[in-house]
């Protein structure tokens, strides 16, 4: 092993292109990595996750200035051992080919599609998740096959250290290289002739990337985000509602892209709803500034963004409820406790921009239907959440709504189900990952026939004018006659 598949930050961006042509050129002599080659990395990343465990979690909680160490290992580093396991489990028959039907004018032919690796991914990690992020796509293209490139984020440095050290240790600087730095080294990241992309952010930052890939015709996977709601019927009991959706959205401090952004709740009953969440949060983080369980926020821009929302919105008529039951001063900290936000309207930036973070607004509807149309009137989210015990309602809120991913009675968890892609659609992103889906998208499905002595297609070749021509289309036309 060497350290020197690590690109440190003084390093000129020049060399990106470099770096990256020297795995290529390693991928193009192994470019069909057996199941065990695969698998032999797919270990060695499972070591080294566990070897540097401690650091990523002191790492992490040094970067947010606070950061749960529960929420570390739930949410970070057993998903992707988890990950790895499924991964390793299944991708033997993943690889296999898989047979296909053929037409007429192919028999006696084979045909098949074959998964083959697609060379060089990169993966741009964001900050909210530093680990996980980076390392559950890095899991899937290596079971796939592919080598990668990882640009880690700027605003988590420590985490991105311990993550190009832990590569460093484990695998050869032709198959796994870490990149850190700033805006500049992502910017020209991003240009670099990957064969394929992944990159987790914003939707704007997202439309940047995209178009920064379309120069190299790269492909993308885009893991976005956007307003995720939460809609409660009014039968659904909102202690239980409150409780569920509180355990989400205290997460990370609601830094997650899947984190419930705002809930819509039965008009008489949005004020039971926010005692009830209130109460909730309340249980769950009795004292907040000095609690390790309870997350900063990742920098002091982002804080200030956050409360500045909150003022705009305050500004424009909304009731703020501040969740905050020992009473503390958050002046000198990243901390910021929860913001109840009632009588919000979309003129307030909380309603037009991506929460993520403590601030959670409540909608006030009269019938279901009215919920699902303000959904479906705004860009389609990456979660969507719906509390409803009866299973008919639930699954006709489901066909008429559309979004990455959806749980019915509970939020985020089906970001933990290894065996269901997950990804965006629309502006909340595109492409998938996890499971076989994450395969296929590291893949290329290669489509192969195989002819064997038999050559039907003479007999129908040109000069068209024969009778074995005409009798074929003849026969074929019999197939697709008009349907009544």
């Amino acid at each position: 092993m060497s350290a020197e598949n690590v690109i440190e930050l003084d390093q000129p961006t020049k060399a990106l292109g470099a770096s990256l042509q020297n795995i290529k050129r390693a991928f193009s002599g192994n470019p069909a990595p057996t199941a065990a080659e695969r698998i032999d990395r797919l270990n060695r990343l499972h070591n080294g996750l566990l070897d540097y465990k401690d650091r990523f979690i002191e790492a992490l909680n040094e970067d947010f200035a606070g950061r749960s160490s529960a929420e570390t290992l739930m949410a970070e580093i057993v998903p992707i051992l988890e990950g790895i396991r499924y991964n390793k489990k299944h991708l033997r028959s993943w690889m296999k080919p898989s047979k296909r039907g053929k037409p007429p004018y192919l028999m006696g032919s084979s045909v098949k599609v074959h998964y083959q690796p697609l060379g060089v991914v990169g993966i741009v990690v964001p900050w909210n998740f530093p680990v996980f992020l980076g390392l559950s796509p890095l899991s899937g293209a290596l079971a796939a096959g592919n080598l990668a490139m990882l640009k880690t984020s700027e605003f988590a440095p420590r985490t991105g250290e311990v993550m190009k050290e832990m590569i460093a240790s484990n695998f050869a600087d032709d198959e796994i290289l870490v990149v850190t730095g700033g805006v500049d080294v992502a910017t020209e990241f991003t240009k670099l002739p990957f064969d394929h992309l992944v990159f987790t952010g914003s939707t704007n930052v997202g439309r940047i990337v995209m178009r920064a890939a379309a120069e190299n015709l790269t492909p993308v996977t885009l893991e976005l985000g956007g307003k995720s709601p939460a809609i409660i019927h009014e039968s659904y009991p909102m202690d239980e509602a409150a409780k569920r959706i509180a355990f989400g959205k205290g997460m990370n401090a609601g830094q997650v892209c899947i984190s419930p952004d705002y809930v819509m709740a039965p008009s008489d009953k949005v004020d039971v709803f926010a005692e009830e969440f209130a109460k909730a949060i309340s249980s769950s983080y009795p004292t907040l500034k000095d609690n390790p369980d309870y997350t900063a926020i990742i920098s002091d821009n982002q804080r200030q963004r956050l409360v500045d929302n909150v003022k705009d919105a305050e500004s424009k008529g909304a009731e703020v409820t501040v969740v905050d039951p020992a009473g503390e001063d958050f002046e000198n900290t990243r901390k910021l406790p929860m913001h109840i936000v009632r009588n919000v309207s979309d003129n307030m930036r909380i309603m037009q921009e991506e929460i993520f973070g403590p601030i959670l607004p409540i909608i006030a509807y009269d019938k279901v239907e009215e919920a699902v149309a303000y959904v479906n009137g705004r860009d389609r989210p990456l979660a969507l959440y719906y509390f409803d015990n009866n299973p008919s309602r639930a699954e006709k809120v489901l066909s008429q709504t559309h979004s990455g991913g959806a749980c019915i009675n509970d939020v985020m968890s089906h970001v933990a189900v290894d065996d269901m892609p997950f990804g965006g659609v629309g502006p909340s992103g595109m492409g998938h990952y996890h499971g076989k889906e994450g395969f296929l998208t590291f893949s290329n499905q290669r489509g192969v026939v195989h002819k064997g002595k038999l050559n039907a297609g003479a007999m129908i070749g040109p000069p068209w004018a024969n009778r074995i021509f005409e009798s074929f289309i003849a026969f074929q036309f019999r197939r697709f006659k008009k349907i009544e």
